[in-house]
């Protein structure tokens, strides 16, 4: 069992930077690669980014060149810098841990999320 916690979410302006973090807990010798969801309000859960292993990196066509995922592995914990926010990038983020197939990311397990908000 693998355990989440996403810190770093809040309110931003348009243009404005914030960086996620999750730190993980427990069978974290599981963990094969790490990715971050965001889910908008009446909206399915979509990744956004992932960190596979050997740190190769994918990111969904609306963030790549804004976002940056990464890992930090002796302390157990992932990172998502995200910059030039869009208030389309209003959403709760979730941190997961899963593993990959290929440069396919699956997820396992999720935190509890995190709110981010971009509006003037």
């Amino acid at each position: 069992q693998v355990q989440l916690v996403e810190s770093g979410g809040g309110l931003v302006q348009p243009g404005g930077s914030l960086r996620l973090s999750c730190a993980a807990s427990g069978s974290i010798f599981s963990i094969d690669a790490m990715g971050w969801y965001r889910q908008a309000p009446g909206k399915q859960r979509d990744l956004v980014a992932a960190i596979l292993s050997g740190g190769r990196t994918n990111y969904a066509d609306s963030v790549k060149g804004r976002f940056t995922i990464s890992r930090d592995n002796a302390k157990n914990t992932v990172y998502l810098q995200m910059n030039r926010l869009k208030p389309d990038d209003t959403a709760v983020y979730y941190c997961s841990a899963g593993g990959s197939t290929g440069d396919t990311y699956w997820p396992g397990s999720f935190g509890q999320g995190t709110q981010v908000t971009v509006s003037s």
